[in-house]
C-alpha cells in the first residue's frame, strides 16, 4: 500500500535513510521538509510496515524527485517502480508535468527503472555524490500540459 507520510513514520524512514545513503537525511530534516507545502512524501506499507519511502520537491510546474528506497529484504518486487508511479501520480495531481532526478552512475538496477517509466539522460553532475564520491546521471521526464 502507497500512502502520503505521517509524522508517525518519520523515525522508520530516517531509518531506512541511514541503512541505505551515504550521506542521509536525518529525521529531523526529514520533520522539517514533510511540514513544507512544497514537499511531497509518501510511504510504501506491506504486512503493516514501512519498507520503502520516497520523496518529491514541488516547484512551480516540476517535481524533483529527492528519495527512493525500498528495504532490501523487499527488493525484486516491482515496490520500487510502484513507488516512483505513485510519487508521478502524486505530482501530476499536483500542477506538474516534469520530472526530475539524480542517480548514481553506478546504480544500474534504478537507471533501468527510471528509464523504464520514461526518464531520459540530459546530463551529468560531476562528483556530485559522497561517500564515496561518484558522479550523478541527471534525468528528465517530460509530459505534455493537459
Amino acid at each position: 500500500m502507497i500512502r502520503p507520510m505521517t509524522e508517525a513514520d518519520l523515525s522508520r524512514a530516517a531509518e531506512l535513510e541511514k541503512r541505505y545513503f551515504s550521506v542521509p537525511w536525518s529525521e529531523q530534516s526529514l520533520r522539517e521538509s514533510l511540514a513544507k507545502p512544497e514537499y511531497l512524501f509518501l510511504v510504501l506499507e506491506e504486512a503493516g510496515r514501512i519498507v520503502g519511502y520516497g520523496g518529491m520537491l514541488l516547484i512551480l510546474d516540476e517535481g524533483d524527485i529527492t528519495n527512493i528506497v525500498v528495504d532490501e529484504a523487499w527488493r525484486g518486487r516491482g515496490l520500487g517502480r510502484e513507488l516512483t508511479e505513485g510519487l508521478l501520480e502524486a505530482g501530476r495531481k499536483r500542477g506538474a508535468h516534469a520530472f526530475t532526478l539524480e542517480v548514481r552512475v553506478g546504480n544500474e538496477r534504478a537507471i533501468r527503472l527510471y528509464e523504464g517509466l520514461g526518464f531520459c539522460l540530459e546530463g551529468i553532475r560531476k562528483g556530485f555524490y559522497d561517500k564515496p564520491r561518484e558522479d550523478a546521471l541527471i534525468m528528465w521526464k517530460r509530459e505534455t500540459q493537459p
